[in-house]
């Protein structure tokens, strides 16, 4: 026999008692040592709620354990991650006041501006993801410009009342990229699902000399009933209707795998799927249609609400539940995890 041939012949696998799976897990050492998945501190990504005010840490009520927190009180916080090992946060700003457009947002003094400063001056090396949307921002709580009566005339007829207008949005978008880069955020995330939103955002970062700053797209977030809790956190629920027009159906897949391409061919750095758990399918699928991309999961607020719920009733153990789920994402394909429990989680790792 040509032993070139040996490595394509089938092997049967032994069957017991020859074949015992079970050798592999005699002891804790031995399980460790097979683990396919590994789960560290370092794979963590912990969300930060800013806001004005001075000495503020203000409880979410639906989110046990997580704060909004004023840009003064910022400093120890992000010292106590970096301590932890979790190497980067993502900001939400809640702004002093909200308009049409959401002018603070791309605003010099923009409460995630003065985050973005505080937090490098804090603890320079730590990676800062600002989030890039309109939605926490503009007195209507959508995430774009909307196509409102002006004298009684819509700009866009064809258009119903309240529709966001994905073009002029774009161009908001480019101003925010930019203003949040001039404040010091290492990567930028655009979360609003608006089409050509990479593109759009590349190019105005590239035109403000900012061409080595990341762009992370929520390339794939879903119009989920899991965001809830952020919503109270962020003080961005729409004022009105809902955004089923920009996010996407929870029942497609394969429109996923649409979604990431066109962010890659944008110029996307990193791509994301949001929620996580119930789209372990979906970061699958982007994982394996995309190798060569970064994969960021998104591990929301009503996830992590439920958990913590279960956990205050005593249905659950907290710590084994919450690193079981964690594992999961990440076996799933996601090599970035955005989490709440990020903080509880790394702690857990560490001590493992």
């Amino acid at each position: 026999m040509d032993t070139r041939d040996i490595s394509k012949t089938a092997r049967p696998v032994p069957a017991f008692p020859a074949a015992r799976p079970r050798r592999l897990r005699l002891n804790p050492a031995i399980r460790a040592i097979v683990r396919e998945t590994q789960l560290a501190p370092a794979d963590l990504v912990y969300p930060l709620f800013v806001t004005h005010g001075r000495n503020v840490e203000n409880p979410i009520g639906s989110m046990p354990g997580v704060y909004q927190w004023s840009v003064d009180r910022l400093a120890h916080e992000v010292e106590s991650i970096a301590g932890l090992g979790i190497p980067a946060v993502i900001l939400f700003g809640i702004p002093a006041g909200k308009d049409p457009i959401g002018e603070e947002n791309f605003a010099p003094d923009g409460i995630v501006q003065q985050a973005i400063r505080a937090i490098k001056q804090a603890v320079p090396e730590l990676v800062v993801v600002s989030d890039v949307c309109l939605c926490e921002y503009t007195e209507h709580g959508h995430c774009g410009v909307l196509n409102l009566s002006d004298n009684g005339r819509l700009p866009h007829a064809s258009l119903a009342e309240g529709y966001v207008l994905n073009d002029e949005t774009l161009e908001v978008l480019g101003r925010v990229a930019v203003s949040h880069a001039e404040a010091g955020a290492d990567v930028v995330a655009p979360s609003g699902m608006m089409d050509g939103m990479v593109g759009a955002i590349r190019a105005a970062l590239d035109a403000a000399d900012f061409a080595h700053i990341a762009i992370l797209a929520y390339s794939v977030k879903y119009a989920s009933s899991f965001y809830g809790p952020f919503r109270e956190a962020a003080q961005g629920a729409p004022r009105f209707g809902d955004r089923k027009s920009h996010q996407m159906d929870p029942a497609n897949a394969r429109e996923a795998l649409r979604e990431a391409a066109l962010d890659a061919a944008e110029g996307a750095d990193m791509l994301m799927v949001k929620p996580a758990m119930p789209y372990l399918d979906v970061i699958r699928l982007v994982r394996d249609r995309f190798p060569e991309l970064p994969l960021a999961a998104y591990n929301v607020s009503g996830e992590y609400a439920m958990i913590k719920a279960a956990a205050a009733n005593g249905w659950l153990d907290e710590q084994r539940v919450v690193l079981e789920t964690l594992t999961g994402i990440r076996r799933a394909g996601a090599d970035l995890i955005i989490t709440y429990h990020a903080k509880d989680a790394a702690r857990w790792l560490r001590s493992a």
